[in-house]
Parts: C-alpha cells; sequence; structure tokens
C-alpha cells in the first residue's frame, strides 16, 4: 500500500560528488566539454578546476523527489535554476517540500546546499502523479 502524499510533506536526499564524478557523466552524458575533465580548462575559464555538469546535479534533484515518490516513472515536468558550480568532493544535501497536491499529482520544491552550506541549486519545481 502507497503512503499518503500530502502538502507540506519533506524530504531530504544526500548525494556525494566523488572526484571522478565528472568524467562519468561525461560518458554517460556526452558532455565532453573540458570544463568537466581538465582542471586547467576549468581555471581557465574562472571557474577554479573542473565543475560538474549541471545535468547531473538536475540528476540528482529529480532522484530526490522519484525516491520519495517511491517510483522514477511517476516524475512528470522539472523546472530548475542553478545557483552554483558543483565541483569534486562536495556533498549535496537536497531538501523539499510538497507544495500541492492536486488532480492526481504533487508538486514539490526542492533546493540543495553543499557541505560548505552555499546553495547550489533553488527553486526546482518537479511535479509528479500519486
Amino acid at each position: 500500500m502507497a503512503r499518503e502524499i500530502r502538502a507540506g510533506d519533506t524530504f531530504t536526499h544526500v548525494r556525494e560528488c566523488d572526484r571522478y564524478r565528472p568524467i562519468y557523466y561525461a560518458g554517460a552524458s556526452g558532455d565532453y566539454n573540458p570544463i568537466h575533465t581538465d582542471a586547467e580548462a576549468g581555471k581557465a575559464a574562472g571557474l577554479g578546476g573542473v565543475v560538474l555538469q549541471g545535468l547531473c546535479t538536475l540528476g540528482w534533484a529529480v532522484e530526490a523527489v522519484a525516491v520519495f515518490a517511491g517510483d522514477p516513472g511517476k516524475i512528470r515536468r522539472v523546472r530548475v535554476r542553478f545557483s552554483r558550480p558543483v565541483v569534486p568532493e562536495d556533498t549535496l544535501t537536497f531538501q523539499g517540500k510538497v507544495t500541492a497536491v492536486t488532480d492526481g499529482r504533487f508538486t514539490a520544491e526542492v533546493s540543495a546546499t553543499n557541505q560548505r552550506g552555499e546553495a547550489v541549486l533553488k527553486g526546482a519545481v518537479i511535479e509528479a502523479v500519486l
């Protein structure tokens, strides 16, 4: 029996960006932009070194809602705004809150911070079926 999802429900999801994650994600996604795999390219771009692909961070935000919902196939819509690059060795904490439950769907707002308390993702809105 599935649990009832209600407005106001909260959830937390934690993911670590190990030093190889940008390389793994490049292989999986085809995003071989050098800022994701070459520290010198990241420095030259003003990023201080390698940064994780934004779509990987997005994927982890969606994963947070999918785990909460109990099935990744329930995700229907995603809107996100990145606020800071994620770097290798960052640990991200995703905080989610159900903001609405209507017509067989729920909407959750998700944010993420790194271990330094810096926001890396703000105001993500993810909709899923119940």
